[in-house]
């Protein structure tokens, strides 16, 4: 905890009137891909359904061993860069760390630069920052670029200039809501969270005109319904959290938005729920949850409950991949989430039916989920309450998977994890709210996870619901991954290693050291039909204080950094 103690020195929804304006826009997702091009990398997930696969195969399992640095370009900043660059045409757009300091528009073959953007981002964002000064990327359409800030702005840019077309103010950043990733676009609307759950925020998503930048409609994840203020202590609801500050999926099939919500604030339960004896009263809705949401509204349509009541910080907002699995009972359209509470969950999109959740990491929480209810079957001597430490809970606070991307393969029916493997002591005291200060209530002390590994990289079959293979990493919080065409994995370490797998069987094909820790994902996109693989390299500061002595393992493995690393044949 010293680590930790060292860094720390209303309305529902609105706007449903607006809905008939989205029929007929040009910015469709099959505008905004044809318009990216076929070789492009257009969103942070390389399409809607954030699968983060490739087509293409130039670049293989028979000639990786080939791959060399084409160029390397320092973003102008240290400190967590964790962004997924994306490329439309010919140029790569990538922000900094930061605010972000910086967005570049970079022509993608070179790496010369095209336009550079500096926002104006607030000396004091650190403060309100929970977990590092991060930006996770940009999103395009419609000939701009859209970027969130530390400072609680949406900004979008002209992409052929850099010029600015609008800022939004979407939250307060002094009450410690942060935008570290980038919104999703939907038609003529910008969806964006933020983020704050460790400051009491109270969780929304918000859209915005893409072409003006005036608000559309504002979802609160927390006390939005009656159903969800029915299910907190008193009015705890207003500093619940519930923040959706990860990134979204869309399903035109559907009309349907997915999107993670985080843990309820504070993490002290007993200030908002009694724990599992609640269930179906005091679960803390809509938090640690999957919400299925109308794009043009932004009305709940349905959820998936993670962890009720969650007592752990199991954050649910774990990036939703959309894919049509091949079962044994024919093709079904699914989500899939690596949750932070250690389950796969596997649910049928179209209805909200889970259909199965397995625990892909070790767990001793909970000993299943029960499909019908879709609730936890939790043991209780792992909750820890009011005068009931627990002790060695597994998974840890940073979840079986944090927010690095995990990536899916049509081709090999696998999904690729960056998990953890990590544990925890957790005890709970008093708190009260202050804005923009944390708002916690917990003691916890990090514990290495049983089998002599930190990290590991998973090939999970999420219709079997088992791994097909692994590679066990010394540390945690290693990077995204991505999987391509060609056959391959590829992913970064903590430890500063950018490796390519076989997806089929994992074996090592090809490292390199890119200086610093590993946390983005990596990206495949061809110019000129010459295929590259890019990677951003700059790892966190601010998780490590959350995990005591194997933080301090973290630091010391390699140096901040802040450097974009494009490799081709």
């Amino acid at each position: 905890m010293k680590l930790l103690r060292d860094w720390l020195r209303g309305n529902a929804w609105v706007g449903a009137v607006f809905a008939a304006s989205l029929v007929g826009s040009a910015s469709t997702p099959a505008a905004q891909a044809e318009e990216a091009g076929a070789g492009s990398w257009a969103q942070y997930g390389h399409d809607l359904q954030n699968t983060r696969f490739s087509p293409l195969k130039e670049i293989n399992t028979q000639n990786i061993g080939k791959l060399k640095l084409a160029y390397a370009f320092s973003l102008g900043s240290l400190r967590s860069n964790e962004a997924t660059p994306i490329v439309v045409g010919d140029t790569l757009y990538v922000p900094s760390s930061w605010g972000p300091k910086y967005v570049y528009a970079l022509d993608a073959k070179s790496g010369k630069i095209k336009w550079k953007y500096e926002p104006d981002i607030p000396d004091d964002v650190l403060q309100y920052a929970c977990c590092d000064v991060n930006s996770r990327g940009v999103t395009y359409a419609d000939g701009k670029i859209f970027v969130g800030t530390l400072n609680g702005k949406l900004i979008a840019l002209d992409a052929s200039t850099g010029a600015e077309d609008w800022i939004a103010d979407v939250v307060d950043y002094k009450q410690g809501s942060v935008i570290t990733s980038p919104p999703l676009v939907v038609r003529n609307l910008v969806i964006t969270g933020f983020g704050g759950g460790e400051y009491g925020a109270r969780g929304s998503l918000q859209a915005y005109d893409v072409n003006t930048g005036k608000e559309v409609w504002k979802t609160y994840m927390v006390g939005g319904d009656e159903a969800s203020t029915a299910s907190w202590k008193g009015d705890s609801w207003q500093h619940g959290g519930g923040a959706g500050w990860l990134v979204g999926s869309y399903d035109p099939k559907t009309d349907t938005v997915f999107w993670g919500t985080s843990n309820p604030s504070p993490w002290a339960s007993k200030v908002r729920s009694t724990g599992s004896g609640d269930y179906g009263k005091l679960t803390n809705l809509y938090t640690s949850s999957t919400l299925a949401l109308d794009p043009a509204t932004g009305k709940i349509k349905w959820h998936v409950q993670g962890t009720p009541a969650d007592a752990w910080d199991y954050d649910g907002v774990n990036e939703l991949v959309l894919a049509d699995l091949k079962t044994p009972g024919g093709t079904l359209p699914v989500y899939m989430k690596a949750d932070r509470n250690g389950f796969f969950y596997v649910v049928n999109r179209e209805s909200g039916k889970l259909v199965s959740a397995e625990k892909f990491v070790p767990v001793n929480w909970a000993t299943k989920i029960d499909l019908a209810t879709t609730q936890p079957v939790e043991d209780p001597e792992k909750r820890p309450g009011p005068g009931h430490p627990a002790k060695d809970i597994c998974p840890n606070l940073i979840g079986g998977k944090n927010w690095q991307p995990m990536s899916y393969s049509p081709d090999t029916g696998l999904v690729y994890i960056p998990s953890n493997n990590i544990c925890q002591d957790m005890s709970e005291g008093d708190v009260n709210y202050r804005k923009g200060v944390f708002y916690l209530g917990k003691e916890f002390a990090a514990l290495p996870g049983p089998g002599g590994f930190l990290g590991k990289i998973l090939a999970w079959d999420p219709v079997k619901q088992k791994a097909a293979w692994e590679i066990k990493e010394d540390l945690p919080f290693n990077g995204g991954t991505l999987a391509t065409a060609g056959g391959l994995v590829f992913y970064g370490t903590i430890t500063g290693d950018f490796k390519a797998v076989d997806a089929k069987t994992g074996a090592e094909l090809w490292k390199i050291g890119v200086g610093s820790g590993v946390g983005a994902g990596p990206i495949s996109f061809s110019v000129d039909g010459k295929q590259y693989i890019g990677i951003v390299a700059g790892r966190t500061v601010s998780i490590p204080a959350f995990l005591g002595d194997i933080g301090t393992k973290i630091l010391k493995a390699t140096p901040e950094g802040g450097t974009l690393y494009v490799f081709s044949e």
